[in-house]
């Protein structure tokens, strides 16, 4: 018996015990991985898990009450048991106008999205790619010790299955190497990393280049100085630079708009970022880190420009808060087992620019590039912006001394109006931007 027509046993289950209502997702997975520091293994883990998830409603019409009840028991014998405790949580909880199922599924993507790779490897192969990783970091002239490496493998199954007719499931896998060097003596070391994590094996990137990456970055930001404060041009690095497209993306989550807590919650088709700017989300991305044939709730979604020609275009919704905003779901239901679905965006990327990252900042005479943000420092109501930061001051046009302990301060609108993105975007993190140049951002230092 396949996942789905377990759930579909779930939900049958469910309607006989009162629910007028319901669906249920299941994620099963296993995973290796292995962690090793100087040399040595210091974690060897092999899991497999199993989590159901049931949500009932009862009621009709626009008010309804909703339950969800969540096992790691895959046995229908215990469905019945879990289906009535559902229904009976549901009877007792208050009523929620926008609570409910599409009524009608879109059904599931008819591209292949090829998320599942076959190659399964074995623990010897795991700690063959953290050895080279670390090895390689090891190697670095100036690299004085190790924080580790690690290697990883998972494969995940999905299934959702509904009341309202949807059954669904698919298969991904993921391939990882992470590696942190250490470089200096004493107070004056200085810390770095790198790391690739693909669907497929045939896309990781090579363990020994992403040590010897980490282990030149490391020895880079030796001997940092502190900057005086001022109002400079700041170059954020591609690993980095996705954080702004994370404030965009929570700046225009549907559940932040229907609450008033967006600091864009006025903006939907106005000009968000500069003309000719482009923010793409792609649930259809083959071998995608965040694609999928179908979300949360069934819907199968659509690639979008949520910003096109720096306009913002849609908003990010799931069916509960499009029904809190007047609107239709455009297929961002992102859930667990344990809860209810919640908007959030899938593949998500700004479009690359026409100049090479050292094109980007030629003319620039004194600024900063960002390699790092420490802390979480935005207001999501407001947009005000204040981030620990360290990086490289840019002198004539190039990357100088390394700098740490400082700020960097401004607002995301302004900010987001003022984005110049470089030709260099990469798919490596799910959410993915090119280098990008910020105008007038105060650097606060010493």
């Amino acid at each position: 018996m396949s996942h789905a027509d377990t759930l579909q046993d779930l939900v049958a289950a469910a309607r006989k015990a009162g629910a007028d209502a319901a669906d249920a997702v299941l994620v099963s997975n296993a995973s290796l991985s292995v962690a090793r520091r100087l040399g040595q293994i210091e974690q060897l883990e092999r899991a497999e898990g199993f989590d159901l998830g049931l949500r009932v409603f009862v009621g009709q019409g626009g008010m309804l009450r909703q339950a969800i009840v969540s096992s790691t028991d895959p046995s229908p014998r215990g469905f019945a048991a879990l289906a009535e405790r559902a229904v009976a949580m549901a009877r007792v909880v208050p009523e929620d106008p926008f609570a409910g199922l599409p009524d009608a599924p879109d059904g599931l993507v008819a591209v292949d999205l090829d998320l599942a790779d076959e190659a399964e490897p074995n623990a010897e192969a795991l700690i063959a790619r953290a050895a080279a990783a670390e090895d390689a970091a090891l190697a670095v002239a100036g690299v004085t010790n190790s924080e580790g490496a690690e290697a990883g493998w998972g494969r995940y199954a999905i299934a959702l299955a509904a009341s309202n007719g949807f059954a669904g499931e698919y298969v991904r896998t993921s391939h990882s190497i992470s590696v942190t060097a250490l470089a200096g003596q004493g107070t004056g070391m200085e810390r770095d990393y790198d790391y690739s994590s693909t669907v497929h094996l045939s896309d990781l990137e090579d363990a020994a280049m992403l040590g010897r990456r980490a282990g030149e970055k490391a020895v880079a930001r030796l001997n940092p100085r502190r900057p005086k404060t001022a109002r400079v041009p700041v170059v954020y690095d591609p690993r980095v630079a996705a954080s702004l497209l994370g404030h965009l993306a929570g700046a225009i989550n549907g559940a932040a708009v229907a609450r008033g807590t967006s600091f864009l919650r006025d903006r939907l088709g106005q000009r968000v970022m500069a003309a000719g700017l482009t923010v793409v989300d792609d649930p259809t991305r083959r071998r995608g880190l965040r694609s999928r044939p179908f979300d949360g709730e069934g819907m199968k979604g659509t690639r979008r420009a949520i910003v096109e020609d720096g306009v913002l275009t849609t908003w990010v919704l799931d069916w509960r808060s499009a029904r809190q905003l007047g609107m239709a779901s455009t297929g961002h239901a992102s859930r667990g087992t344990g809860g209810p679905p919640s908007p959030s965006t899938t593949n998500l990327w700004l479009e690359p620019g026409r100049v090479t990252p050292e094109a980007l900042m030629a003319d620039i005479r004194e600024g900063l590039y960002v390699t790092e943000l420490i802390g979480m420092g935005v207001n999501g109501v407001t947009g005000d912006y204040s981030r620990g930061a360290a990086g490289f001051m840019i002198r004539d046009g190039a990357l100088a001394e390394p700098v740490s302990e400082i700020t960097i301060a401004g607002n995301v609108k302004d900010m987001l109006l003022e984005l110049t993105p470089a030709d260099d975007l990469q798919f490596r993190r799910g959410t993915d931007s090119p280098t990008v140049r910020v105008e007038g951002l105060t650097m606060a230092g010493a």
